[in-house]
């Protein structure tokens, strides 16, 4: 009698977990912050300072993540401890995410579709009060394009504190609390992928030394997120100048939270700044803008926001985790 042995090969993968997922998306994040090293380094000094001068009584209402994250406008808002246990094998991941994108995960939960997380971009939960700090990095990227620190220090602490003040009324916890009830982890991910496409941007510009607006369109509708977009109605457009406007010093404006001060369109022109590329921009910078003869891009929210998180999920992909997107992210893998 013959005995026949078979051994089964099984597919045995190891997943890193939702937490460390988490950390490495803002590691990710400052290994391409557009601030000097040294900078950033200072900043997390002067939190760790703050943390240890405080007393021990005091020390439980300190966001003690403030001592290893640097953007206050990133942070993990429900089932922390458990993150930290699950393994991170697939994400769904949007712009923004309220009740109503806990609601859709718990579905496709229902349904059968794995979703382990879900990732928000806009600040959400913890990180939406304190989210105009990220503001600062605003000061060093103004430096670099040639408008003295001193005056960027200036301009921009008045406009971090009107956006502070305006944020203290928001409904700051509502997608965290449907995530605990429904037993889903959230945690988002803001200045980490703006930092991405801010460097990916500025690449982009120096390599291709546009002499018109025209030719930094067309170099935009090659990247995948901005030609989807444009078939969905939403292009790269110029707001102020035309396509054959010569573009002069290029500066693209892609993080450092939310909007800076108006004033700075002034100090740009002084700086010899001619063209700026952002994402959006207010009613009143266009203004300003126009009054100091520098032309305006307009590259697009949902696809600029897009770009930076993919270029963040196309890190997680390389450990194994899968993304899907909803709420406005065009998912684009570029590995």
């Amino acid at each position: 009698m013959l005995l026949r042995i078979v051994i089964h090969s099984f597919d045995i993968r190891l997943y890193m977990k939702i937490y460390d997922a988490y950390k490495l998306a803002i590691e990710t994040g400052r290994k391409n912050d557009p601030r000097p090293v040294s900078e950033v380094e200072l900043a997390m000094k002067e939190e760790n300072d703050a943390y240890e001068a405080l007393s021990d009584d005091k020390k439980q209402y300190f966001d003690t993540e403030r001592l290893w994250n640097p953007y206050s406008d990133s942070r993990f808002s429900a089932m922390i401890e458990e993150a930290k246990e699950l393994d991170a094998v697939r994400f769904m991941w949007g712009i923004d995410i309220g009740t109503g994108e806990m609601l859709l995960a718990d579905r496709l939960r229902e349904k059968g579709e794995t979703v382990s997380a879900v990732v928000a971009h806009h600040p959400t939960g913890l990180s939406k009060v304190p989210f105009p700090g990220v503001m600062r990095i605003q000061t060093d990227m103004y430096a670099a394009d040639g408008v003295p620190i001193n005056v960027c220090e200036s301009l921009m602490a008045p406009r971090i504190d009107l956006v502070t003040r305006n944020v203290m009324g928001a409904n700051f916890n509502q997608s965290a609390d449907a995530a605990n009830l429904l037993g889903i982890p959230l945690f988002n991910i803001h200045t980490p992928a703006d930092n991405m496409v801010q460097k990916y941007i500025d690449n982009i510009l120096e390599e291709l030394e546009p002499r018109s607006l025209g030719d930094i369109i067309e170099r935009l509708y090659k990247e995948p997120e901005y030609a989807m977009a444009a078939k969905m109605n939403n292009p790269p457009t110029i707001i102020v100048g035309n396509k054959n406007s010569r573009c002069g010093k290029v500066v693209s404006k892609m993080t450092g939270g939310t909007s800076g001060p108006k004033e700075m369109y002034a100090k740009f022109a002084q700086a010899g700044v001619g063209t700026v590329v952002g994402m959006h921009f207010p009613e009143d910078h266009i203004e300003e803008a126009r009054k100091e003869g520098i032309n305006i891009i307009v590259s697009g929210h949902m696809a600029s926001d897009s770009l930076g998180i993919n270029l963040i999920c196309d890190r997680w992909e390389k450990e194994g985790i899968e993304v899907f997107g909803c709420s406005g992210l065009i998912r684009h893998s570029r590995n």
